[in-house]
C-alpha cells in the first residue's frame, strides 16, 4: 500500500504534464504556423495585392497576431478592392474591419461597420454578436438587448448571445432599481 500511493502520484503528476506539454506544444504550432503564414504573404506581396481575398488572408493573419492597426488598414483596402465579390465577401471584411476597430477601442466606428456586414447579408450572427457587444460597451444596454435577442431567434443555439443577453439583463434590472 505504501508504494502504490507514490506510484499513483508520479503516474498523475506524468499524465498532467504530458497534456500540458501538448497543449503548449499545439499552440506553439499555431503561433509558429501564423508567424510562417505572415512572412509568406508579405514576400507575396499581400499587401499590395488588387484581390481583396488576399487582403483579407493578410488580415486574418494580422487579426490572430493582434496587429490591430496593420489589419485595419489591409481590411480598408480590400473594401476598395471588392469587385465582383459576392455579399458574404463584403460582409466577412466588415466584420472583420469592425472587429479589429473593436479591439482598438473605436466601437463607434466598428458599429458602422458591423451594420455594413449586415446590410451585406442580413442572417449574420456574427456580426449581430459583435454589433451587440459594441453597444454594450457604449452603455447602450437597450440596443444591445434586443440584437442579442435577434441572434438568438437566428441561432437559438449561440452561447455567446445566450451568456451576454443575461448579462445585459442583470445590468438593464440594476438600472432600473437604482433610477426608482
Amino acid at each position: 500500500m505504501n508504494i502504490e500511493l507514490p506510484q499513483a502520484y508520479l503516474l498523475g503528476l506524468i499524465g498532467l504534464l504530458a497534456v500540458i506539454a501538448a497543449l503548449v506544444g499545439r499552440q506553439l504550432l499555431r503561433v509558429r504556423n501564423d508567424e510562417i503564414n505572415l512572412v509568406k504573404l508579405e514576400k507575396e506581396g499581400a499587401s499590395s495585392s488588387k484581390e481583396a481575398s488576399e487582403l483579407y488572408k493578410l488580415a486574418s493573419v494580422q487579426l490572430r497576431k493582434r496587429l490591430y492597426p496593420q489589419a485595419v488598414a489591409s481590411l480598408r483596402k480590400a473594401l476598395k478592392r471588392l469587385d465582383n465579390e459576392p455579399d458574404e465577401a463584403k460582409a466577412l471584411i466588415e466584420n472583420a474591419l469592425g472587429f479589429a476597430l473593436a479591439a482598438q477601442d473605436d466601437f463607434k466606428t466598428a458599429i458602422g461597420h458591423y451594420q455594413s456586414a449586415l446590410k451585406a447579408k442580413e442572417d449574420y450572427p456574427v456580426a449581430l454578436n459583435n454589433l451587440a457587444f459594441a453597444q454594450e460597451r457604449l452603455m447602450k444596454y437597450k440596443e444591445a438587448y434586443e440584437i442579442y435577442q435577434q441572434v438568438l431567434q437566428l441561432d437559438p443555439n449561440n452561447r455567446t448571445a445566450s451568456k451576454q443577453l443575461e448579462k445585459v439583463k442583470k445590468i438593464i434590472s440594476k438600472n432600473k432599481e437604482i433610477k426608482q
